[in-house]
């Protein structure tokens, strides 16, 4: 049940930035910022930690996790160590997932070919 609740909370996140894209003025930029903005807004309001709980990677894995993310490690890094922690906090809690994607991203780099597009 982990699997198909983590699928359909994951397909739905996704169904709703496809129709973002399909049927609004909204440049993929744009709804990359919102979905990561609107995990740090639901995460303050306690509601995102309870949706990572019941559906697992199909909360953490969008970028709507990664607000999260950032916005519980803020919370977590205030809470250890002051106002201090509202600068170190979120890189804290970012830094495997980017050094993850970074890491990848060479890799990915190395194998594939550059070509012109057209």
């Amino acid at each position: 049940m982990e699997y198909f609740n983590a699928f359909w909370v994951g397909g739905l996140i996704c169904v709703a930035g496809q129709l973002l894209i399909d049927l609004t003025w909204l440049t993929p930029a744009r709804i990359m910022v919102l979905y990561v903005t609107l995990g740090v807004a639901l995460g303050a309001l306690g509601l995102y930690g309870p949706l990572t709980e019941f559906a697992g990677a199909g909360a953490t894995v969008p970028l709507s996790g990664f607000g999260w993310a950032l916005s519980e490690g803020v919370r977590e890094a205030v809470h250890e160590k002051g106002f201090l922690g509202v600068f170190t906090g979120g890189f804290t809690a970012g830094a495997a997932g980017i050094a993850a994607a970074v890491f990848f991203g060479y890799l990915a780099a190395l194998v594939s070919r550059p070509r012109e597009k057209g």
